[in-house]
């Protein structure tokens, strides 16, 4: 049966793109996060190592304006044999079979053995997501809507006082909250940065610079 006939779930249909891109021998899989939790793509990444790809963080080439950030997944130099053994032992885990180290369902959860890493990879994606990547993609905001209001205002020809001065107060709410949403990003990559130290995790990797 082929792989496109069955009915999968999101992550199975994630998985099926996954093992093409290593029969291919691709060496980097990107993808988005095609669910609503960050927890269950952690999953998958956990899923992803199983078969010889290892998350790696966002994609260099994702661009901060992007509604949704790319992530990278690197092919381990042991990939083949990763992948070879990892589907003897669930021939049929992208078809609807048990997946390694998860439980069954649409939103599967890690099993006990499976669970510490997973953890570790949910931190690492944490970091990444409010790493200067997504400070620059804040900075883009704060000028680009109050930039955008003005020039609305000055198309329909409503520089007057009143106009401006209700665009101002826009523009002050939404500085203000981007300001807090930059503030819990700060908070959030420390709490998760503290929680990969104690574990001996070093992320970002030196090779990748600060993110």
């Amino acid at each position: 049966m082929s792989l496109r006939s069955a009915n999968r779930s999101p992550l199975r249909s994630r998985l099926s793109a996954l093992l093409q891109a290593g029969e291919r021998g691709a060496g980097t899989y990107t993808t988005i996060n095609p669910w609503n939790s960050w927890h269950t793509f952690a999953a998958f990444a956990y899923l992803a190592e199983q078969y010889g790809y290892r998350y790696a963080g966002l994609s260099p080439n994702h661009a901060p304006s992007r509604s949704h950030p790319v992530f990278a997944f690197e092919r381990l130099p042991d990939a083949v044999a990763r992948a070879t053994r990892t589907r003897a032992r669930y021939p049929d885990a992208p078809l609807g079979g048990p997946l390694p180290g998860l439980t069954p369902g649409r939103r599967p959860r890690p099993l006990p053995e499976a669970r510490r890493e997973v953890e570790l990879l949910y931190a690492r994606i944490k970091v990444d997501l409010y790493g200067t990547s997504s400070r620059r993609r804040l900075r883009m905001l704060a000028v680009a809507v109050p930039l955008g209001v003005l020039i609305a205002l000055a198309v329909n020809g409503s520089l007057d006082p009143a106009p401006l001065a209700a665009a101002g107060g826009i523009a002050l709410v939404w500085w203000l909250y981007l300001w807090l949403a930059a503030a819990l990003m700060r908070r959030g990559r420390v709490r998760y940065g503290r929680v990969l130290a104690q574990a001996g995790v070093e992320w970002p990797p030196v090779s990748r610079g600060s993110g």
